[in-house]
């Protein structure tokens, strides 16, 4: 038995060694020097796809890299097993600084944006003209995010056999937008001279996200751009929006090789039935309008350009900017305070 109190001695305290190693910890992060540059394909539960050079693997974020996001479109430095075989993994250590970020909210009153894609260069926004319904207020609202993010908007019109693109034109000719306008004839398998290739042309050395409501035969449009990659589609009830949505994950596809020698890439999304704006100030869209941008500078402060005093008023009826041009930037605005159902 051992015996404490005043006879105690060393041999009687009991002590547990210390686990801590004599190395003392240090906070300074490995550079990773040798990482491999790549391309964020796609992101699923974690686990994203990275085009490496010629070759597709799978990676996953290092713990370094924290809360930070990584999304498609990003580009990466990645480390590890980087063969691409199966059940290999490898680490994204870094993210690049992106160009542009195209972002959304879940609804006007959600306080947290997403990043959809980073690095685009331009938005095609995919809308109907019939089966659906055209829904010229998510039109808006797509602009709006556009605008904010820095990207070329680009309006691409489905099934114009169905009914005529010219009002639906007619109503954004004053924007100046880039247009494509397709059927549903000319996206067939195995169709020459389709409005598919000349679409293809306008994406050519552009990274290109596409976005649109369900059921707008968006994924239809990508698989005949990239035909080498086709995505499944499904049927969705025109009216509910109810049924098998087959997109489900953003997915960067590369565009055939070009005689003229440019790339491109287009980004299929899943269809979106809301495009909250919550995070875009409505003082940036009018930086899409630099012919009512100086005019502006007139305004009292906090204007919202839809005010009795707005001296947008005044600078367009002095001749310095056509008064379709104020209505579409006030119709954008609009769609800030309103959901796209209303």
């Amino acid at each position: 038995m051992r015996r404490y109190g005043k006879h105690t001695d060393e041999d009687d305290i009991r002590f547990r060694p210390s686990r801590k190693g004599t190395r003392p910890r240090t906070h300074t992060r490995p550079k990773h020097e040798d990482a491999s540059e790549g391309l964020v394909l796609t992101v699923d539960r974690g686990r994203l796809t990275v085009l490496v050079e010629d070759r597709t693997i799978t990676a996953m974020k290092a713990r370094e890299l924290g809360r930070k996001g990584v999304v498609v479109g990003d580009r990466v430095a990645v480390v590890g097993d980087l063969t691409g075989e199966k059940d290999t993994l490898a680490r994204i250590v870094r993210v690049g600084e992106r160009t542009s970020t195209l972002r959304r909210t879940a609804d006007d009153n959600d306080p947290y944006e997403r990043i959809i894609v980073a690095n685009a260069d331009q938005l095609a926004i995919v809308t109907a003209l019939a089966d659906p319904e055209p829904r010229s207020r998510l039109i808006d609202r797509c602009l709006v995010a556009a605008f904010d993010a820095g990207l070329e908007p680009l309006l691409v019109l489905t099934k114009s056999d169905l009914a005529s693109a010219g009002p639906l034109l007619h109503t954004y000719a004053p924007l100046g937008l880039r247009y494509a306008v397709t059927s549903r004839d000319e996206l067939a398998e195995g169709s020459e001279g389709s409005a598919a290739e000349a679409l293809r042309e306008q994406l050519r050395g552009q990274i290109t996200v596409f976005v649109g409501h369900s059921g707008v035969g968006k994924t239809t449009l990508v698989n005949a751009l990239v035909p080498e990659r086709q995505r499944a589609t499904g049927i969705v009830n025109a009216v509910t929006g109810r049924g098998r949505h087959t997109t489900t994950s953003a997915l960067a596809l590369p565009l055939p090789p070009s005689t003229i020698g440019e790339d491109g890439w287009v980004i299929d999304t899943p269809g979106v039935r809301s495009f909250g704006l919550n995070h875009i100030q409505p003082s940036r869209v009018i930086q899409a309008f630099p012919d009512l941008e100086a005019g502006a500078a007139g305004c009292p402060r906090g204007c919202t350009h839809n005010e009795p005093d707005c001296a947008l008023d005044q600078w367009v009826a002095d001749g310095h900017a056509e008064p379709a041009r104020l209505h579409s930037l006030r119709r954008l605005l609009a769609t800030r305070e309103r959901r796209e159902g209303d």
